[in-house]
């Protein structure tokens, strides 16, 4: 009976092994959750092969990728040539997505709101204090805006997120370039609640009447915010949806020799949505076999996930640039 007992749990013990082996394990980038749990599901469907993906924040990506506790890290804000030389790091892109300004103004319906780039710099910065102020008003005559105190929505955690919400209020104003620059985490001065992750700060706009925040596109859609029509770079105030997404990534310039380093940020053109930015996945260098193992999981994806993407209102990367994605891999011994 013992040698049965004793053959049972190594037998547990070894799939339990493999299973672990079998395991790729990432965080990071709320930005990119949706979507890359979407995919995780799909793609243990059609492989059995499992992919794990928790939130966190971007900071906590980067961290934990280069501290080797996690397979990879996704984050939003790309790692410069030199910081991926300082931390032994491969990285690619995965998806764009966009930021979008929800609001919470009881009356106020969906896409009627107006946000010139300039005014939403001024309630970043907590200079635009009430709904009812002439910057709101004047491109807003047919509305009627409250004399209520704007409560700004942000996120508490260090984020991608806010890494790209910050670099598109550093495009458009010096003095917030120059004051508060482009950042993870940011000392907020503006009457604010933070929330962690994509998903607190949805929360904290869906329950705080009177209050206006950033958040991926995505959980806008899952909660039934309201969103604002946004002044892009050329002056047209423009929805968010995939024609306006599409429109700004066009643009964007991923050069494999700088590991895919590349900022969407503010980009120019008529029809495109202003606050777009791609999500990067970050993985150790020396860990050869768990790269082949997340490299087979974005492989499928981009073949096979684009319609997925698509329903989450992500933008799938065109075939041109996955070729150079995956020729990357190849050139790094990993595909």
């Amino acid at each position: 009976m013992k040698k049965i007992v004793s053959v049972s749990v190594a037998s547990a013990m070894c799939v339990a092994s493999l299973m672990a082996g079998d395991l790729v394990k990432g965080d990071g980038s709320s930005f990119v959750l949706p979507i890359n749990q979407a995919w995780a599901k799909a793609y243990y469907k059609a492989t059995g092969k499992q992919v794990q993906y928790n939130g966190g924040g971007s900071g906590k990506g980067i961290k934990d990728a280069t501290a080797r506790l996690v397979d990879f890290g996704g984050t939003d804000a790309p790692l410069s040539p030199k910081a991926q030389a300082k931390y032994k790091m491969l990285q690619f892109p995965a998806i764009v997505g966009a930021t979008v300004m929800a609001y919470n103004i009881p009356g106020v319906s969906s896409l009627a709101l107006k946000l010139t780039d300039k005014a939403i710099v001024a309630i970043a910065e907590g200079k635009l204090k009430y709904w009812d102020n002439q910057m709101l008003t004047a491109i807003n005559p047919n509305l009627k805006l409250p004399h209520k105190k704007i409560v700004f929505a942000r996120r508490s955690d260090s984020s991608g997120t806010t890494w790209n919400f910050t670099y598109f209020l550093a495009s458009v104003s010096k003095d917030w370039r120059k004051h508060y620059g482009v950042k993870k985490s940011v000392n907020w001065p503006s009457n604010n609640l933070g929330g962690k992750g994509n998903p607190g700060v949805s929360s904290i706009i869906k329950q705080t009447p009177y209050s206006i925040g950033y958040i991926e596109y995505a959980y806008a859609i899952e909660t039934n915010a309201k969103v604002a029509l946004v002044e892009n770079r050329d002056g047209y105030f423009v929805k968010p949806s995939m024609k306006t997404f599409q429109a700004a990534a066009a643009g964007a310039d991923f050069d494999p020799k700088k590991g895919f380093y590349s900022v969407i940020g503010y980009p120019k053109g008529k029809d495109s949505y202003p606050m777009v930015a791609s999500t990067f996945i970050i993985m150790p260098k020396e860990k050869v076999e768990q790269n082949k193992k997340v490299a087979a999981f974005y492989d499928w994806a981009f073949d096979n996930g684009k319609d997925i993407a698509k329903k989450l209102y992500y933008v799938p990367l065109p075939k041109s640039l996955t070729d150079k994605i995956k020729k990357y891999w190849k050139n790094n011994g990993i595909n």
